[in-house]
């Protein structure tokens, strides 16, 4: 059985790793682009003011889907670099798409599992900032251990913060946002911005699929916590 506790090792991926149909354009932009913006998995720590080029608050964004969100964000905030990941192919060439058809400079790609990334790639305090936005709620009991965010994960990724950084979940499913606050709330490095959840900050997009699912009725919880200083 794989032990979920230690990181440093081998994991529970908290993704099934489904293709989906990938567009001719997507595979072109993954075949032309990610050359320029994407950032190869390798098992070494990475120089983020190098691979962007300068330095400027670098932010983290965990399984960004199809794209459009990080984005918005990214030009929205030129101020800032956006690391970001994802395992899914047509999510990454839409992205990649985007990048070029927007001429958008501030974000790098790598297309590989989140949790290597963090073990292997980021240092200590490096980010000033991470995103997981509508991550796999992974809704069935027995399912439950896949889930992203749990207290060994929340544990190495609160390192890879500076003092003052933040941790920003956002997701559709109660009770993974009440998991989520317990996992945040019991992490001793970190204090939450809210007296429970927060409101949507300004800078995430309202999405088209948040929006359909509030106009069925559903909810969406923003978490927002920072690493105390």
């Amino acid at each position: 059985m794989t032990d979920t506790t230690d990181l440093s090792k081998r994991h529970i991926r908290s993704f099934v790793l489904r293709q989906g149909r990938v567009t001719p354009a997507q595979q072109r932009a993954c075949d032309t682009l990610l050359p320029r913006f994407g950032i190869p998995y390798a098992a070494r720590q990475l120089d983020l003011a190098q691979a962007f080029g300068r330095n400027a608050p670098k932010i983290l964004e965990i399984g960004f889907g199809m794209g459009d969100s990080t984005a918005t964000i990214a030009l929205a905030h030129p101020e800032n670099d956006y690391l970001a990941l994802e395992v899914h192919t047509p999510g990454v060439g839409n992205l990649l798409k985007l990048i070029d058809a927007q001429h958008i400079a501030n974000i790098r790609i790598i297309r590989h599992d989140a949790v290597e990334v963090l073990r292997d790639m980021l240092g200590e305090a490096t980010l000033d900032g991470v995103h997981i936005f509508f991550p796999d709620p992974w809704h069935k009991a027995r399912h439950n251990k896949r889930r992203l965010i749990q207290a060994p994960f929340i544990a190495q990724l609160v390192q890879k913060l500076k003092p003052g950084g933040y941790i920003h979940v956002a997701t559709d499913w109660q009770d993974y946002a009440e998991q989520v606050l317990a996992v945040l709330g019991a992490a001793p490095l970190l204090e939450n911005t809210a007296s429970d959840y927060a409101s949507r900050p300004a800078y995430r997009p309202f999405t088209k699929f948040e929006q359909r699912g509030i106009s069925l009725g559903h909810g969406v919880w923003d978490l927002v916590f920072r690493r105390r200083k």
